[in-house]
C-alpha cells in the first residue's frame, strides 16, 4: 500500500513540472511579436514604392492614350487641325475625358499639360 501511495505522489508532483514546460515562456512570445513587427515593417515600405510606380504608369498610359486620339482625330475628316479634350470625347476618340491632363491645339500642332489641380482639390500626380 505504501507503494502505491509513493506511486500517486510521484505522479502528483511530476504533473505540475510537466505542464509547465509544454507551453511557451513570455521571452518566446516577445520575440515572435518583434519579429513579425519588423517584418510587416519591411512589407510596408517596400509596397508604398510600388503604388507609387503604378500611379507614373498610369499617367504615361494616359498622356500615350491621349496622343492616340489627338493623331486619329488629326487624319480624320477634321480638316487637319487638332481637337480640344471634348472634340476628341465627342468624336469617339477618347471614352472620357482625362482628369489628369489638358489637351491645348494651336493650329497644326497641339499641347498635352498636366492639369495644376483636380478637380477634387488634390494635387496631380502626374506633374
Amino acid at each position: 500500500m505504501l507503494t502505491y501511495l509513493q506511486g500517486k505522489l510521484r505522479q502528483r508532483m511530476r504533473a505540475p513540472n510537466e505542464t509547465a514546460e509544454a507551453g511557451f515562456t513570455l521571452i518566446e512570445l516577445l520575440v515572435v511579436i518583434v519579429i513579425l513587427g519588423i517584418l510587416s515593417a519591411i512589407v510596408v515600405f517596400s509596397v508604398r514604392g510600388i503604388n507609387d510606380k503604378g500611379q507614373g504608369s498610369a499617367c504615361k498610359t494616359d498622356k500615350s492614350t491621349i496622343q492616340t486620339a489627338e493623331e486619329a482625330y488629326f487624319a480624320g475628316d477634321n480638316r487637319g487641325v487638332y481637337g480640344t479634350m471634348a472634340e476628341l470625347v465627342s468624336g469617339g476618340f477618347l471614352s472620357n475625358a482625362s482628369t489628369w491632363y489638358d489637351v491645348n491645339p494651336k493650329g497644326n500642332t497641339y499641347d498635352i499639360a498636366p492639369k495644376a489641380t483636380l478637380p477634387s482639390g488634390q494635387s496631380n500626380p502626374c506633374t
